[in-house]
């Protein structure tokens, strides 16, 4: 089934490494410091769109399409910039000179070049014209190797909706619809196709017809004179020639015209499908001339057997009086040239599928009951017989057609990217969020886990994950906000205490609502989480209660370290174990961070290639911690050698999670179970806090301004400093979204997310905006590895 006449259907897994017992002093590292870059020009968010599609010089109704489109916004928006990226065969001529890349339609790097250009262009929003066609792969699935890589909000003009789509059709469709922050289609039918076919929301669709010339009208084209058809009856049908047009039906109705007007001259205007062409020459076509000459209306045929450019197209179109269009895939939903005719003021007789059943509405043309040649003959024989009801349709349809003149849809496009596009606006403050929207996700057994919008979610419990981070959180405040905190400290407390588990050495993570712990044993990284937070209640608890209960439990639960594998398990515990110090000198906690460091350490040298200065193949969540943990372990031992590699590999992820227009862009969770790439969605707010967190711990060892910057940056994502402009965190709710997804926020707001912007605050007060560290970055050296100090 063809939709269109432009085109044929053609968290958390870790690498397993043993903690083994080694020695920071085994651990020799060659470091090379990268040199730094200079400054780029920052591109400016907000005026400049990457249009993909088919375009001319290429032969077919999508290029033109996307042509005019670019021609018409450029006319409408002279202040937008408009990036060409351009679909190209082996057989394509040479490309238009304002094509900014070409993109090889079969070939993976070529789509990935393009993102990648796409997102270094600091553009503001990504429109793309689909059709099953024009893309490689099964159903055309390489466009996703691209849509998944740009970080722009995404526009998916929709060529073609089907109803009934093959599994690959399926599958690209409904990635389509998952990525998409705004989908257009050009028929009511394409939307409520979208709507109960495929899920997408209605917010998400927008009806903009196909766009058409906006000429004067014209009764008698000079074009006849020039043809020598003088005052012939003239009926016409336009484009690329295939099955899918219909033209059989036309033919067979001409016997029945002729044989009341013996002039009727009837024009079959354009080429034959490129692809009918490649697969079997001119054999349609061929037989089409067959068909006319033994019904004996070879002669009221004429075949213009070319492309026509679009003027020429037009002119062709304002010769006829009548346009056909017989079209037998009465699913189809887009038609460009039934569009032109319209426009043009001709009178318009069809078969009754979708794009002419909703444009021919309102008597603007003759809409058949079916695709039988008898109907076709009957209507025809009526326009040319009533004269004055010809010219009255002609009217109709003239009038109907201002309404999708090209500067008209060039403005509805415009606007649509204004209204998604990302201006990078931000309104920087120090202002604390309200407690409140912590508060508010707590209850007397602890935090719940998640919620359904701004009402938290009982039937997902509790977890340990999350009552150790807001641990951490009340032990972050001031002594006289930890005091009047401290019901809510015990409560944490209490389900990390309850989570214990003695007969296996390990905490529990989950934990029903109705208080039945639904594990006996939790990940290695909860459990690398619960370590630290017991850690950092030790040393930074107002209470000497909670400080000693802090210690006494984490003494007894640090044993389970020895079996930890998982990097970030181990940079948790480490990180826990060098706050545990601040509380007591202890041998085993002393010992976490040598053996922890050499780990990370000889991780990292082992995996850094150039230009891939990190620990792992891939990136993943809580990425900053890793580097963060060999800093502290660096300060705390000392050690010169794990102290700068953590510092290499900070300003390498750093510059890594920086997006070309400056903002901060965390690694997607689409991320985790790749190598060596960074796709943008989805973002989660974890990874802003880690990564202000590390700075925060560079920039005590460092005094680097460079790290201040980072972290301003990364806590101006939860402000709108990021790639959708959307705020995520609210300062008076207190609350935080649960992070950006390609359509724009998630707007849950669970306790993880909660958590981290209300950390990341605290740490931007307590380490960059405090006056007396402000003074010292001002004065200090820029360079992000140099040691100012190295101490216990």
């Amino acid at each position: 089934m063809r939709g269109s006449d432009e085109e044929d259907d053609m968290k958390h897994d870790s690498e397993n490494r043993f903690f083994r017992d080694i020695s920071p002093d085994d651990m020799s590292v060659s470091l090379t410091l990268p040199a730094q870059a200079e400054e780029a020009q920052t591109p400016k968010r907000g005026n400049r769109i990457a249009l993909i599609g088919c375009f001319r010089p290429r032969q077919c109704g999508i290029a033109t399409f996307t042509a005019d489109t670019y021609d018409h916004m450029r006319a409408e928006r002279p202040d937008l910039a408009i990036d060409v990226y351009a679909m190209r065969s082996r057989t394509d001529p040479p490309l238009d000179p304002v094509t900014l890349r070409a993109i090889d339609e079969h070939d993976v790097a070529s789509y990935l070049a393009a993102a990648e250009t796409i997102n270094a262009s600091g553009a503001s929003a990504v429109w793309l014209q689909h059709e099953f066609g024009i893309f490689g792969g099964a159903a055309g699935e390489l466009i996703l190797e691209l849509i998944d890589r740009v970080a722009a909000p995404l526009i998916v003009t929709l060529h073609t909706v089907l109803a009934e789509p093959s599994p690959d059709q399926r599958r690209v469709m409904d990635r389509l619809v998952a990525r998409a922050s705004k989908l257009v289609v050009m028929s009511e039918f394409g939307r409520a196709t979208l709507r109960d076919v495929y899920g997408a929301s209605p917010e998400q669709i927008v009806h903009i017809e196909h766009g058409t010339p906006d000429r004067p009208f014209v009764d008698i084209a000079p074009l006849r004179g020039t043809l020598g058809i003088a005052d012939r009856p003239v009926l016409s049908t336009f484009g690329l020639i295939g099955p899918g047009k219909g033209l059989e039906a036309a033919i067979r109705a001409l016997p029945a015209i002729a044989a009341q007007y013996p002039d009727i001259l009837y024009r079959i205007v354009g080429a034959t499908h490129p692809t009918l062409v490649a697969a079997e020459g001119e054999a349609y076509r061929e037989g089409l001339e067959q068909l006319a000459e033994s019904l004996g209306v070879a002669d009221n045929i004429a075949w213009e057997n070319r492309f026509l450019d679009i003027e020429e197209l037009l002119d062709q179109i304002e010769l006829c009086d009548i346009y056909l269009a017989p079209y037998p895939n009465l699913h189809q939903i887009t038609s460009g040239t039934l569009a032109y005719a319209v426009a043009l003021g001709r009178a318009v007789v069809s078969t009754p599928f979708v794009h002419a059943r909703e444009l021919l509405a309102e008597d603007i043309g003759i809409l058949l009951a079916g695709t039988d040649s008898e109907a076709i003959a009957e209507a025809v024989l009526l326009l040319l017989a009533v004269p004055d009801e010809r010219r009255a349709l002609q009217r109709r349809a003239y009038q109907r057609g201002r309404r999708t003149a090209w500067n008209v849809i060039a403005r509805a496009c415009a606007a649509l990217v204004d209204d998604i596009a990302v201006d990078g606006k931000t309104m920087p403050t120090r202002r604390a969020p309200s407690l409140s929207g912590v508060w508010s996700i707590c209850d007397n057994v602890g935090m719940l886990q998640h919620s359904v919008h701004l009402v938290p979610d009982r039937a997902h419990g509790y977890c340990i994950d999350d009552n150790a981070r807001a641990l951490m959180l009340v032990h972050s405040l001031s002594a006289r906000a930890q005091q009047d905190a401290a019901p809510h400290a015990r409560a944490f407390a209490s389900f990390i205490q309850h989570g214990w588990n003695e007969e296996r050495g390990v905490f529990r993570n989950f934990m029903s609502y109705d208080r039945r712990w639904l594990e006996e044993a939790g990940s290695e990284d909860s459990n690398g989480r619960t370590l630290w937070a017991l850690g950092h209640a030790a040393a930074q608890a107002a209470s000497p209660a909670m400080r000693d209960w802090a210690a006494a439990l984490f003494d007894r639960a640090i044993g389970m370290t020895g079996r930890f594998k998982s990097p970030r398990a181990i940079a948790f515990a480490l990180l826990g174990a060098d706050a545990r110090l601040e509380y007591s000198e202890d041998a085993a906690a002393r010992a976490l961070v040598e053996r922890g460091s050499a780990f990370l350490g000889t991780l990292w040298k082992s995996a850094r290639r150039p230009g891939w200065d990190w620990f792992e193949a891939g990136v993943a969540y809580d990425n900053a911690r890793l580097a963060e943990a060999l800093i502290c372990a660096g300060r705390r031992l000392p050690s010169l050698p794990l102290a700068e590699a953590g510092l290499a590999a900070l300003d390498w992820l750093t510059t890594f999670q920086t997006a070309p227009a400056g903002h901060f862009r965390p690694v997607g969770s689409d991320s985790f179970d790749r190598s060596a790439e960074s796709l943008p969605f989805d973002q989660q707010p974890l990874e802003a806090w880690a990564t202000i967190a590390a700075c925060g711990t560079a920039y005590r060892a460092t005094r680097s301004k460079i790290w201040r910057d980072h972290a301003e940056t990364a806590y101006a994502w939860f402000l709108g400093g990021n790639d959708r402009g959307i705020a995520l965190g609210d300062l008076v709710s207190g609350r935080c979204l649960d992070g950006l997804n390609p359509q724009g926020a998630n707007r849950n707001s669970g306790a993880e997310s909660v958590l981290a912007f209300h950390l990341a605050h605290h740490l931007m007060a307590e380490v960059f905006w405090a006056e007396p560290a402000a003074q010292s970055a001002t004065q200090s050296s820029s360079s992000p590895v140099r040691i100012a100090e190295l101490s216990a």
